[in-house]
């Protein structure tokens, strides 16, 4: 069966983590619930439990994606994953599918912006040419332009369903509500619109929800460190 949702979410942020956060990584399971429930960086905003994350982990490791690492004496059970074994894809092209998994479909110019802390692009021609690469190989495909868009748009193809593409389209060429979009650009706080899928309307107790969650998100990366700096 095809990898749905959270499986993505959850090699997307391992991915993500592993690049931007290598003292933190592997992810114990409630640093990658976290992780997967981030209020930036994210589209559609989700809100797993641990079970659905735990779930997800077990469906990749049989699909030989991710498996667990713990050390003797560690902790916490913590797991990594293995995307450029399991796919054979490069550093440039695993940064590339990792923001497709986690922010749904985006053109070029979007990519080279958000995966700068994963992999370092020179050029927006290098983003194209690996683009090219993983529509090859058909691990991404290419979207044609819709009116009023002057850029194609590329989606991951690892699985996932048409929910989050359904979204990210609609967000895209601002099909979206007024009010879901004006929510979304508020909370991303960077001026990008961000579906605020799962979480409802964008009243002031789920606002207060989010910053709870990313208050969490950050003890737990702190925690992490802490112990990683500590052994």
């Amino acid at each position: 069966m095809e990898p749905d949702a959270v499986e993505i979410r959850v090699v997307g942020c391992l991915v993500e983590k592993q690049r931007t956060t290598p003292d933190a990584y592997p992810l114990s399971l409630n640093s990658l619930r976290l992780a997967c429930n981030q209020a930036t960086n994210r589209d559609p905003v989700v809100d797993y439990d641990e079970a659905a994350v735990s779930d997800a982990l077990r469906r990749t490791a049989l699909r030989g994606w991710t498996r667990l690492t713990s050390g003797a004496g560690s902790r916490a059970r913590k797991y990594r994953h293995l995307l450029p074994e399991a796919l054979g894809v490069d550093d440039a092209e695993l940064a590339l599918l990792a923001v497709l998994m986690l922010r749904g479909a985006q053109t070029p110019g979007e990519l080279k912006q958000r995966s700068e802390r994963m992999h370092g692009f020179e050029s927006l021609g290098g983003v194209q040419e690996t683009l090219d690469r993983l529509v090859e190989r058909e691990l991404v495909m290419r979207h044609e332009r819709r009116p009023g868009q002057k850029e194609l748009r590329y989606e991951q193809l690892l699985g996932g369903g048409d929910s989050v593409a359904a979204v990210s389209a609609a967000a895209g060429t601002g099909e979206l509500p007024e009010e879901s979009r004006a929510t979304a650009t508020a909370l991303s706080g960077d001026g990008e619109q961000s579906s605020p899928t799962s979480v409802g309307s964008g009243s002031t107790g789920e606002r207060l929800g989010r910053l709870e969650r990313e208050m969490a998100e950050l003890r737990a990366e702190l925690a992490d460190l802490r112990q990683a700096l500590g052994d």
